[in-house]
């Protein structure tokens, strides 16, 4: 099944508001997630079972959240990693 990108309002924010030298990798990893969640930059993991909520690495101090929705992903927020 091919997958699609879906943005919420927050997420598109959120993008808008991050630097261009941190929009780059989040277009990156993006894109690496609609060829293969397993892809090994991604980092990706189940965030919060609950929920259904996923996390993917974007750098080492930022983070994309996203839920699955049949064939999409659906971003909810791109938010620096609580340490």
């Amino acid at each position: 099944m091919k997958m699609k990108l879906r943005f919420t309002r927050k997420a598109v924010r959120d993008y808008e508001a991050l630097s261009l030298k941190l929009q780059e990798p989040v277009d990156k990893q993006s894109t690496a997630l609609l060829k293969d969640i397993r892809y090994p930059s991604l980092n990706a993991k189940k965030y919060d079972n609950k929920r259904d909520l996923w996390q993917l690495r974007i750098s080492r101090d930022y983070r994309l959240y996203f839920l699955i929705d049949s064939d999409t992903y659906v971003i909810i927020t791109i938010k620096k990693h609580p340490k």
